[in-house]
């Protein structure tokens, strides 16, 4: 529980008014990455020994995991309410042997509660005035999480938008009053140095920046990575959208919005560690609950391998560098399963908003009627 260290230890510099970003946990050398906000945060974890604390993280991200289940069950609407229990109480057992939950375990890590916080508020009705106040404080601990204030606001939920902005910059200020220096410095140097999080070419990387830096045997990918991860951010937030937009011809379809939009985000950054893909659990959720056909079928199967193989801990290499070229695919798993998605929903979208065969009038097939939308829905991917 390397991770869980870092973490004590940056809640205890803290404590202690030391420069948190000059801390380096011992026998280790990592830094503090965190804002300083949630580092505030952690302090709790200081009042405890580190055995102790080991016992109650695991216990924790348990729970948390149960409650990733139950909000990603939750946001698809399935199964019924009589059966969710049963539901969860499986699919946690099942859960933790997906690559990202288990290493979430292993590092002692905060993913399964910022996934839960971003649930929690995607879950909740669109008119409820406090929505976005979880994407804020997931916002305010690990940064990425702020692309969702971005679909909020595309998607037209401007309220739950600005909440979350404003969340995000009241726990900023928080942050400013009781660090001031810390602050500062990370939000004007150590937030744009992204060394500080670890060597984007290591296979722990699994981001598209990552896979590209492995697949050149370069340890930066100059204008070639930025452009990828331009291109894949841009398609990728416009496939979230309309998908969040496509309420009338699509199923579910504010869960698959945010669910791109997590592989979105994942996909661009330019560290995203594999315990980083949480967001496995409503993507697999997602696809059971639609695998009505052989190709959705697929799409599932292959799913669970990918997340169950732990195939790029099999890879040589570790570092990165020097890996052979039928080493790239199981190195960077990831990657092109998150690339495949989104084209996959790209596809079911036009699909479903196709233009209408009816000559050169260039019409639109949206579905009106309750049973046109379903023998719409019928024929997607």
């Amino acid at each position: 529980m390397v991770d869980m260290l870092v973490y004590r230890a940056e809640g205890a510099a803290v404590v202690r008014g030391e420069d948190l970003y000059a801390m380096r946990l011992p026998g280790w050398d990592l830094p503090a990455t965190y804002p300083p906000f949630a580092a505030m945060l952690f302090v709790p974890s200081t009042w405890f020994d580190v055995s102790t604390l080991r016992v109650l993280v695991m216990l924790l991200n348990l729970g948390l995991l149960a409650l990733a289940v139950y909000l990603s069950l939750r946001l698809i609407g399935w199964p019924r309410a009589r059966h969710r229990p049963a539901a969860v109480l499986l699919a946690t057992g099942l859960g933790v042997w997906l690559e990202p939950v288990y290493t979430t375990f292993q590092y002692g890590q905060v993913n399964l509660g910022i996934l839960c916080l971003v649930l929690w508020d995607l879950t909740r009705s669109d008119r409820n005035r406090f929505k976005g106040v979880g994407i804020g404080l997931a916002t305010a601990i690990k940064i990425t999480p702020g692309l969702f204030s971005v679909y909020l606001l595309l998607t037209g939920r401007i309220r739950a938008a600005l909440v979350s902005g404003g969340t995000f910059l009241a726990a900023g200020l928080i942050g400013w009053l009781v660090l001031p220096e810390a602050s500062y410095g990370f939000w004007t140097r150590y937030l744009w140095d992204p060394s500080r999080v670890g060597v984007t070419v290591l296979m722990d990387n699994q981001s598209l920046r990552g896979a590209v830096c492995r697949l050149l045997d370069v340890n930066d990918p100059g204008l070639v990575g930025v452009a990828a991860s331009a291109v894949v951010g841009t398609l990728g937030l416009a496939v979230a959208v309309l998908a969040g937009r496509s309420a009338r011809v699509l199923r579910r379809a504010d869960a698959w919005g945010a669910v791109c939009t997590a592989l979105t985000a994942l996909l661009v950054s330019p560290i995203s560690w594999t315990h980083h893909w949480v967001w496995c659990i409503p993507l697999i959720a997602l696809l059971a609950v639609e695998a009505r056909t052989r190709a959705r079928r697929v799409l599932l199967g292959v799913t669970l391998v990918v997340f169950c193989s732990h195939a790029m801990w099999t890879a040589p290499h570790r570092w990165g560098r020097g890996v052979a070229w039928f080493w790239q695919l199981p190195g960077s798993i990831y990657p092109p399963l998150g690339i495949a998605v989104l084209v996959v929903m790209g596809l079911r979208l036009y699909r479903a908003w196709r233009p209408a065969d009816t000559g050169a009038t260039g019409e639109w097939t949206v579905p009106h009627s309750r049973t046109d939308q379903d023998a719409a829905l019928t024929n997607q991917i």
